[in-house]
């Protein structure tokens, strides 16, 4: 056994870590926040050994960072607001039976990353992960446009949550007022005015967002129960086998096998992203121990809501063709509608999900910018040192924050020329987030392979990691490819999914930029990591 394998194998309590700064002056604590969001000293240790400096407040606890990620991911409702394509490929059974494999699948994809976290608590997440864990000749390119993949995929990600919040609001505009005209310059109007509250709350109110979090998990589970309690009791019933047996084939696929898997990208979009609060980890007190169980109870809590939903909504949507065809625009308004015939009650229930999508909004503009942050920091931008900057005394990353503002607004324009042009850069989020699972699950999968060790870990998958991981993979590659299908097989312009053309000119437009000038400045994070020269003082024991 080597010393860097006998290093970790005698770490035994995470929880006890005393480290000998006084004796190694270079290692002292360094951060610019008051000693009260410090974090532990576990997270000082973590920050020392990934070579970086505690600028952020750490303020988020487990409740906290659990209700970050559930009320972000929004799992019941983003099901409900995507209901259309599902019902198209693959019906009532479709979506039950792919929601069950989509949460196995991400339940092993957010495990693997849970215990990667664990092992680099960083807010660079995937980017930093995939420099530290890829073999050496391809560590910095592969990290770099990691860092692109994900950067983009979350500053789509706001724009993808503040349009549905912006067109519900139309839909339910429609069913008030059938005289209104859906015009999209309005949607793109919507949009800009959720994400600029969402920003004003990202700064004037940045301290309070943890104990803002936890009441909205309390909202996105109460509004679950607020929604289908009625729909439970006043809607009539479909027949429990059609439910479960009968799978639509809308698309014009070869098989509904085929379509079942094209429909898949909303079950997939209501369960990827749990990685949120991987990008605001070090604001995370604890933060190698409690990020990993707040992803998974998040999955865990999501999954049950999400399935809840499902269950309801399969059993009272009543006729599909009369819902698709609603002049909303929406199917779940419809439904509201059709099984309380009240416009109050359709009201509120709606209402419900444009208040939990705007706190998902919150929480995504505070993800996006903090990923912008963090790849700038280590020089992955242009303007880096513009997007790195931290206001003092506010101690959040203020120009990432105002700088996902602007690319919203400029992404929410597309929508006024073209509404498939701005579907196929929303779908960059999904194809973006899973091309970053793969990269980083990928490089922690070759070193198990090679039998190469891995940093000490709190929250470790034990003798079932290299299973885990395999299944990850083994999920992973195939949705990856049909994330790229449209939803019918014959195709037009309009129906086109576009985002294949999008994401292969991310990856090219990031590969040209590396060549030309980001090779030269790119800090790669592995060239900042020390591990092995963070010291612990004499006695110093890890406890499993």
């Amino acid at each position: 056994m080597n010393s860097k394998e006998r290093r970790h194998t005698s770490l035994r309590n995470a929880g006890d870590i005393n480290i000998d700064y006084a004796a190694y002056a270079e290692f002292a604590p360094k951060g610019a926040v008051a000693p009260k969001y410090m974090g532990t000293v576990v997270d000082q240790y973590d920050m020392n050994a990934m070579g970086r400096v505690q600028v952020l407040r750490r303020n988020f606890r487990f409740i906290s960072i659990l209700g970050f990620a559930c009320t972000l991911i929004c799992t019941w409702e983003v099901i409900l607001t995507l209901l259309s394509g599902v019902l198209t490929d693959g019906g009532t059974a479709g979506l039950i039976w792919g929601f069950i494999i989509v949460t196995v699948g991400f339940s092993f994809v957010f495990a693997s990353i849970s215990e990667i976290a664990s092992m680099s608590p960083t807010s660079g997440g995937q980017y930093h992960w995939v420099s530290e864990f890829a073999p050496r000749r391809c560590q910095k390119f592969l990290s770099y446009i990691t860092g692109w993949l994900t950067a983009i995929g979350w500053q789509c990600a706001i724009v993808t949550i503040a349009m549905l919040a912006g067109t519900i609001i139309q839909g339910l505009i429609v069913l008030n007022d059938p005289g209104y005209k859906f015009e999209r310059w309005h949607g793109t109007l919507l949009v800009i005015a959720i994400t600029t509250f969402s920003i004003l709350f990202n700064t004037f109110l940045a301290k309070n967002l943890p104990m803002v979090e936890a009441l909205i998990l309390i909202i996105h589970v109460v509004g679950l129960f607020a929604i289908i309690i009625p729909l439970w009791v006043l809607a009539p019933r479909n027949n429990p086998k059609s439910v479960f047996t009968q799978f639509n084939n809308g698309g014009g696929w070869n098989s509904d096998g085929t379509a079942t898997l094209v429909g898949f990208s909303t079950t997939i979009t209501s369960m990827i992203g749990y990685d949120c609060s991987v990008h605001m980890c070090e604001e995370i007190k604890d933060a190698s121990r409690t990020l990993p169980k707040a992803m998974m109870s998040a999955v865990a809590v999501n999954a049950v809501l999400g399935f809840i939903m499902i269950i309801t909504i399969c059993f009272t949507l009543g006729d599909v063709d009369n819902i698709l065809n609603t002049p909303t625009g929406f199917p779940f308004i419809q439904i509201f509608y059709n099984t309380t015939q009240s416009y109050a009650a359709t009201n509120v229930m709606t209402a419900i999900l444009i208040v939990t999508l705007t706190a998902s909004t919150i929480t995504e503009v505070a993800t996006a910018s903090r990923q912008l942050w963090s790849f700038a920091r280590d020089k992955g931008l242009p303007f880096s040192s513009f997007f790195a900057y931290v206001t003092p005394g506010w101690n959040i990353p203020l120009n990432s924050v105002l700088v996902s503002l602007f690319v919203t607004i400029l992404l929410s324009l597309i929508n006024i020329g073209s509404y498939e042009a701005l579907t196929a850069v929303v779908s960059l989020t999904i194809t973006s987030l899973m091309s970053a699972y793969i990269l980083s699950i990928g490089c922690i999968l070759l070193k198990r392979f090679r039998k190469e060790p891995l940093p000490y870990r709190r929250w470790s998958l034990g003798r079932f990691g290299m299973a885990i991981n395999i299944a990850s993979m083994a999920f992973l590659l195939p949705v990856f490819v049909f994330a790229f299908f449209p939803l019918t097989s014959t195709v037009t312009e309009q129906s086109m999914n576009w985002s294949v053309v999008m994401y292969v000119g991310l990856i090219t437009l990031a590969s040209l930029y590396y060549v030309l000038l980001g090779r030269h400045h790119f800090v790669a994070p592995v060239a900042l990591v020390r591990r092995d020269e963070v010291p612990l003082a004499s006695g110093a024991r890890f406890l499993a």
